[in-house]
């Protein structure tokens, strides 16, 4: 367990005189900050005042590990792994998940002692600690007049929870920082004794609503208006509700929506427009679709499946092509790849020159330049030019450096992305959509390599990523038959002796002769071959 040496506890800030008490105890602490950057910058403060005396080798290979997590470490990437050397983490969204993973996985073995992190970390992580020090109790809420507001009761209690190892230690502090007497009076009255919030039900929510009313009739659940209207009336947000009557008018609408969409029948309610009345569906029989069977077997939002199908018909009423900039900025315009990149008041120029270049190719139309949506529009576009230059093979320092997104942040919309891409394969083959399916599977390995079409032969071998890819490829070995053709020593100089023999096997070509014969050597040959020779 490492120890920790010149510490001293005698600084302006709290929060870091109370992380050095924990230290000098010889315990774990939790900092909760209400930022991103807040959390680097506490433990970085931390870490700057303490030096780890012992198990430094451990650490050094913990922070090793934390930058090879991403293929070019970022400044962000190099703050961690420097706070990790001396047992000090940061740990919020914005991390690659690996790193996340490091940096949990160390706290729980007591290499890493103190962690300062995004309130995110106390809901459902199994990280207890000797202290959870709650640093802030107001965070940015949109809509609020002064842009600060108190943290819900509900997440104070998460995060002091965190306090205590079951089984381990037999106590447990959670600490709130108050700067004067008055604010400790009010933490006191609003937190250490006040009530919890009332707890909503999430069917309030209308995408969540009509996933669940489109799964209970695809499931067979239910299977008329009767049938939905008996099982919402027994759920939680019926009974907040209170209004049975407008609830039912809800599903109604939500029944009449589906069937619009085409991913329900309802007889005796179909027009010729194509608009179905939900006055029409009161009382009739419901049917999941073959297209709305898949949709929830997705655990796709209903809108999204519609928005994506809608741009790809409309776009093929237009003979548009699904080009790469286009299907991203199709995908940047789903709710689930929300939050959007936000437009910087430098960048407008840039991203409106990136409209007018691909306006007429896009899939989905932007709004008038003079209407409130423009603005939003203008975020669905540079998100798609993030993702674009993912796909061009920027790397992850470029990323952060250019479009201010974290590893984590890449990940998890590479993530998001794909599904919605393998989505869209599955609902084009029901639609009978074969010719777009390539460009869709094509755009799902460049989305998760992050690599050009040119390497994408390469990249289908184990083992091989978009950075040897790419060695291989400026080395004119491009394709299969080209590794094939390629001699063992080429691919060993280019990508390591493991690699090359890896990738020979898969190609179906078994190296067994890896020693180099006596006086074959190219080059200069030993005195000891020369005289053989002789």
């Amino acid at each position: 367990m490492p120890k920790f040496s010149d510490v001293t506890v005698s600084y302006a800030d709290s929060c870091l005189n109370i992380a050095l008490d924990t230290l000098e105890k010889d315990k774990q602490a939790l900092v909760f900050v209400n930022t991103k950057r807040g959390a680097e910058s506490q433990a970085e403060k931390i870490a700057q005042k303490v030096k780890a005396a012992n198990e430094q080798e451990s650490l050094n290979r913990i922070a090793e590990d934390i930058l090879s997590a991403v293929q070019s470490p970022t400044k962000q990437c190099h703050r961690l792994a420097a706070c990790v050397r001396k047992g000090i983490a940061f740990h919020h969204s914005g991390l690659n998940s690996r790193q996340r993973e490091l940096v949990e996985t160390n706290f729980r073995n007591n290499a890493i002692r103190i962690i300062c992190a995004t309130p995110t970390l106390a809901m459902g992580m199994d990280l207890p600690a000797y202290r959870s020090i709650i640093r802030d109790l107001k965070r940015y809420a949109q809509g609020t007049s002064w842009g600060m507001a108190d943290i819900p009761v509900l997440e104070y209690e998460q995060m002091a929870g965190r306090a205590g190892r079951p089984g381990k230690e037999s106590v447990g502090e959670a600490i709130c920082i108050a700067e004067t007497p008055g604010e400790k009076d009010r933490i006191v009255e609003k937190y250490l004794l006040g009530d919890p919030e009332d707890i909503y039900s999430k069917l309030a929510v209308e995408p969540v609503l009509r996933t669940y009313v489109l799964s209970l009739v695809a499931s067979g659940y239910v299977s008329s208006t009767e049938s939905l209207y008996a099982f919402f009336d027994q759920t939680f947000y019926a009974w907040q509700y209170e209004d049975t009557d407008k609830l039912h008018s809800i599903l109604d609408k939500m029944v009449a929506l589906l069937a619009q969409w085409k991913f329900i029948e309802a007889p005796g309610a179909a027009p010729a427009d194509g608009f179905v009345v939900a006055s029409e569906i009161a009382g009739g029989k419901l049917e999941a679709t073959k297209l709305g069977e898949r949709v929830a077997q997705l655990y796709l939002d209903p809108y999204t499946a519609h928005h994506l199908l809608d741009a790809i018909e409309k776009g093929a009423a237009r003979n548009l092509s699904l080009a790469p900039f286009p299907l991203l900025h199709m995908l940047a315009t789903t709710i689930e790849i929300r939050p959007l990149l936000s437009v910087r008041q430098s960048e407008i120029d840039a991203v409106d020159r990136k409209l007018l270049e691909e306006e007429d190719k896009l899939l989905v139309k932007a709004p008038s330049l003079y209407s409130h949506e423009y603005e939003e529009f203008l975020q669905t576009v540079k998100t798609a030019i993030f993702f674009e230059a993912w796909i061009d093979e920027a790397g992850e320092d470029v990323l952060l450096a250019e479009y201010n997104v974290t590893p984590g942040e890449i990940q998890a919309k590479r993530n998001i992305a794909d599904w919605l891409l393998h989505s869209l394969v599955e609902l084009a083959k029901l639609q009978g959509w074969h010719s777009i399916i390539g460009d869709l599977e094509k755009m799902r390995v460049r989305l998760e390599y992050g690599a050009r079409e040119e390497i994408l032969p390469l990249l289908r071998l184990k083992g091989i990523g978009r950075i040897r890819a790419r060695k291989l490829f400026h080395n004119s070995i491009r394709s299969i038959e080209a590794v094939k053709a390629a001699e063992f020593s080429t691919l060993k100089a280019l990508i390591g002796e493991a690699v090359a023999l890896s990738i020979k096997e898969q190609v179906g070509q078994k190296v067994t002769d890896l020693a180099v014969k006596r006086n074959k050597r190219k080059g200069q040959i030993s005195l000891g071959d020369y005289k053989e020779k002789e």
